[in-house]
């Protein structure tokens, strides 16, 4: 699945969890996704990639983030909050993908400018329809910015 006018986009998923990156990965397949699916694995390589530091120096830049809330050296919040403070990044559609249904973290989500949150299903089947609704609302539905 491509953008209305047939062009990929890229994706970056931010997830420090095996089995959940795995899941994407089944549902972009699943799907016949034919957009590009970048994992990084902590905040911190997050940014990098974004800021195409260290081993991402040629890192594209992303069409549509999907993070995790729960990671490692810099949590989704703060990497959230990284990106809709730099203007260079804010155009970036953020989906924040997560197991938390806490109202604390939904609340905070949107006030840092996420674009949608989404709590991860734990059935697999429901999960790959989940990423299916997001790519084919992300992609299908709105218009993105145009890449620079």
């Amino acid at each position: 699945m491509t953008t209305p006018d047939g062009t990929p986009i890229d994706v970056l998923l931010v997830e420090d969890d095996p089995g959940d990156e795995l899941m994407t990965r089944e549902a972009f397949e699943d799907n016949k996704i034919g957009n590009t699916l970048h994992v990084v694995r902590d905040g911190e390589e997050a940014l990098d990639f974004l800021y195409r530091r260290g081993d991402h120096t040629g890192a594209p830049r992303p069409d549509l983030i999907l993070l995790d809330l729960n990671l490692p050296k810099y949590d989704g919040r703060q990497v959230l909050e990284r990106i809709k403070s730099d203007q260079d990044l804010a155009d970036i559609p953020v989906v924040v993908l997560t197991t938390s249904a806490a109202e604390e973290d939904i609340l905070r989500s949107y006030r840092l400018h996420a674009n949608a949150y989404v709590t991860k299903p734990v059935d697999l089947d429901q999960f790959i329809a989940a990423v299916r609704q997001i790519d084919d609302f992300f992609v299908q539905v709105v218009r993105l910015p145009r890449r620079r």
